[in-house]
């Protein structure tokens, strides 16, 4: 698990809170992360550092960096839209892109990024500050 950046304590209801939005696999989603934030009192940002504070994961970005979420084909629209974002190279962060969802939906935006050369910094939740995912590379 990565380093805790800000020392959270949590009291028990907000731990419970927590715990009771856990995924099957013990994991706190992305989009439950936010729903939780709100509930208990932190900001976003705090999330990543308030779950590793009792030893929780968060688990599934909506924007496919991170997690197991299965996401359809990427879309030339939002693609162009979010490409007007690009800071260097193709680097995005993540506030940005979900902004684009406002025009579409969250999971064709993380579809979008998914399956494309987009890079997406930042994380609203304080998971990562800039994450390169990784590439696929076919076998011939």
């Amino acid at each position: 698990m990565a380093r805790l950046q800000k020392h959270i304590k949590l009291d028990n209801t907000q731990k419970q809170y927590i715990l009771e939005n856990l995924d099957s696999d013990g994991r706190l989603s992305c989009l439950k992360s936010f729903k939780v934030a709100r509930l208990i009192g932190l900001e976003p940002l705090e999330m990543s550092d308030a779950c590793k504070s009792i030893g929780i994961k968060i688990s599934n970005c909506e924007l496919g960096v991170f997690g197991k979420l299965e996401f359809g084909e990427a879309s030339n629209d939002l693609y162009k839209d979010i490409a007007q974002n690009f800071k260097n190279n193709t680097d995005v962060e993540c506030k940005t892109i979900w902004k684009s969802a406002e025009k579409s939906t969250l999971k064709k935006v993380g579809a979008t990024v998914k399956n494309s050369d987009i890079e997406v910094t930042h994380c609203q939740l304080g998971c990562f500050f800039h994450e390169r995912k990784e590439k696929r590379v076919d076998k011939a």
